[in-house]
């Protein structure tokens, strides 16, 4: 359950308000969904505040995800410190259609972590936001007995990794890649450019030389991937954008870019 909202929240999460409301916001354009069986989407999500807040933007999110396309939307909020976090039961990743992971430097019971390398590892999908690019990679020297960290979820999912961020006051100026501008994930995009307030995540000159970038991001001297998709060693395709602040949420094209690269990712290739 979302916590109270003051003003200047409420004005931030306008846009989630207009779409439950049925009002979508100009250049929303969705992609038809499947009538058949609803999909089943897990998000992992925690609650830190250097999370950019992914507590409350995910829940409405997700929110709007179910009302426009034909998904089941599972929002998994933990408890605990970062060293001995947990999720609530993860038996449903054994009906997941999709894995949506947005949280932070996370250590998880040994069980709860197999389980996510367990779905991974049987080529299911992976749709990463923003601190998913450090989302299990505990920097604490006091890992609680019985938890574990995975550092190699970066470069073995996401394929890259974390190299820092430039300063957060400068922002990042936002472009498609115009060779994928045709690209499932990016139909129906308003902007070839835009400019996030969210600091830029550096992975270059890690990033897997076989994964497709869609968005670009620069600030001041340097560029970086900030949305790609890849294939993991075990089959699986992922999405990852180190976008996701607060303010992307509010940027229709961002919520259109996710809803489409989470269609995309559950897709029947049949």
């Amino acid at each position: 359950m979302l916590g109270p909202m003051n003003f200047k929240q409420i004005i931030n999460l306008l846009p989630f308000f207009l779409f439950m409301a049925g009002f979508p916001p100009y250049g929303w354009n969705p992609i038809k969904w499947d009538p058949g069986k609803a999909k089943n989407v897990v998000f992992l999500v925690s609650e830190d505040v250097n999370n950019y807040e992914a507590d409350r933007t995910i829940p409405l999110f997700a929110q709007q995800l179910e009302k426009n396309f034909n998904f089941k939307a599972h929002v998994l909020l933990g408890e605990g410190p970062r060293s001995a976090y947990e999720f609530p039961d993860l038996s449903i990743l054994k009906e997941a259609d999709l894995v949506v992971v947005f949280c932070r430097r996370l250590a998880l019971p040994e069980s709860q972590m197999a389980s996510i390398k367990e779905y991974i590892q049987n080529g299911n999908p992976v749709l990463g936001i923003r601190t998913a690019n450090h989302a299990f990679s505990d920097r604490t020297d006091s890992i609680e007995v019985g938890y574990v960290d995975w550092w190699g979820f970066v470069p073995e999912v996401l394929g890259c990794e974390n190299r820092g961020y430039g300063a957060e006051e400068l922002g990042a100026d936002i472009r498609m890649v115009p060779d994928q501008a045709n690209h499932p994930i990016l139909k129906g995009i308003q902007k070839m450019n835009w400019h996030t307030i969210g600091s830029l995540y550096r992975v270059v000159p890690t990033l897997d030389t076989t994964a497709t970038i869609l968005l670009t991001g620069s600030v001041e001297q340097y560029e970086e991937p900030v949305a790609w998709t890849r294939e993991t060693n075990n089959g699986g395709e992922v999405f990852y954008t180190s976008l996701g602040h607060p303010m992307d949420f509010e940027n229709p094209d961002f919520i259109n870019m996710v809803n489409q690269a989470i269609t995309w990712l559950t897709r029947d290739n049949n």
